[in-house]
C-alpha cells in the first residue's frame, strides 16, 4: 500500500491504488489525504441507481466507509490498519446524477478505535448523505480476515 499521507505521498499512485477492487466501482477521485482531512468527489449516475432511479443508499454507506478508512489509516500510519466496525448514514437528499463531493474528519483518535464523520454534497453545496464510522485500530495485521 502506497504511503497515504506522509510527504513523499503521491495522489497519482494513490488514487491507482485505491481504484482497484470495489474502488473501481465507486470511482472515487481522491483530492487530498491527511490524518486530519480527506476529501474526493465522483460522478454519480445510472450505475449507481437503485430500481427507481436514484442514487442507491448503499453508495453513499460505500464512499463513507471508504472515506473514513483512508482517513484512519493516514492517522494511524505505520502502527497498524484499520477496520470499519459501525457504519452509520443518514440520507437526506436524494440524487439522480452529477459531481458529488465527500469530505471525512475525525470526531475522536484514540489508541484503540476512531470515528470519522464524512459529508456527501452535491455541485449546488446541498448535504445529500452524511455518516459516521467507528474504526478499530488494529496492531497485530496478521490475524486480519483469518
Amino acid at each position: 500500500m502506497p504511503d497515504l499521507a506522509g510527504a513523499d505521498a503521491d495522489l497519482d499512485e494513490i488514487n491507482a491504488f485505491l481504484r482497484r477492487g470495489f474502488g473501481s466501482t465507486l470511482g472515487l477521485e481522491y483530492t487530498e489525504i491527511t490524518g486530519d482531512r480527506v476529501h474526493a468527489r465522483w460522478t454519480a449516475g445510472p450505475n449507481q441507481h437503485q430500481p427507481s432511479g436514484i442514487v442507491h443508499g448503499g453508495v453513499y454507506c460505500s464512499v463513507i466507509e471508504a472515506m473514513a478508512s483512508i482517513g484512519g489509516a493516514a492517522w494511524l500510519g505505520d502502527r497498524g490498519h484499520v477496520v470499519g466496525v459501525n457504519n452509520n448514514t443518514d440520507f437526506l437528499r436524494a440524487t439522480r446524477e452529477g459531481v458529488l463531493d465527500a469530505e471525512a474528519r475525525p470526531v475522536h483518535r484514540g489508541r484503540t478505535q476512531q470515528v470519522w464523520q464524512v459529508d456527501i454534497s452535491d455541485d449546488r453545496g446541498r448535504l445529500i448523505a452524511q455518516g459516521k464510522v467507528r474504526l478499530a485500530n488494529i496492531a497485530d495485521t496478521a490475524n486480519i480476515g483469518k
